[in-house]
């Protein structure tokens, strides 16, 4: 089954396909300057299964905590951020919110949660961790 989603104007669009090989949130410093928020909603899809549908997206890269680069793609003219390339693990997260319809969306995880600020409040129906899970 195919599911759509972009950005905020409609003019990034994307397509996966298949299931998400995970679903998180993700606390980390990075990811709170990128939302604005507490935490990212990331559903992840590998390579094989995303592709890029509408207008071109603008790139911000940045080192992840692998020390691998980590490619923010947002629209250029809203500028919402529609999806990372995690180039370590080959897949993309995607912004959970970001999709047309959220009915397969459920969050397995908490991550980096030692970074997340005070006042968050973290999910006490999935595992929570202070860093990257090691497996």
């Amino acid at each position: 089954m195919v599911k759509a989603g972009g950005c905020q104007c409609g003019k990034v669009r994307y397509e996966v396909t298949g299931e998400p090989m995970n679903q998180m949130f993700c606390y980390c410093s990075d990811c709170q300057k990128r939302t604005g928020g507490d935490k990212w909603f990331g559903v992840w899809y590998s390579y094989d299964n995303f592709k890029f549908t509408g207008a071109e997206t603008k790139t911000f890269t940045r080192k992840g905590s692998s020390g691998e680069d980590v490619h923010n793609h947002y629209c250029p003219d809203c500028g919402v951020t529609v999806c990372a390339d995690i180039t370590i693990g080959k897949f993309f997260t995607i912004n959970g919110p970001s999709f047309d319809t959220g009915d397969h969306l459920a969050p397995k995880m908490a991550i980096f949660t030692a970074s997340a600020p005070k006042w968050a409040v973290l999910p006490s129906n999935i595992p929570n961790f202070e860093t990257f899970p090691s497996s």
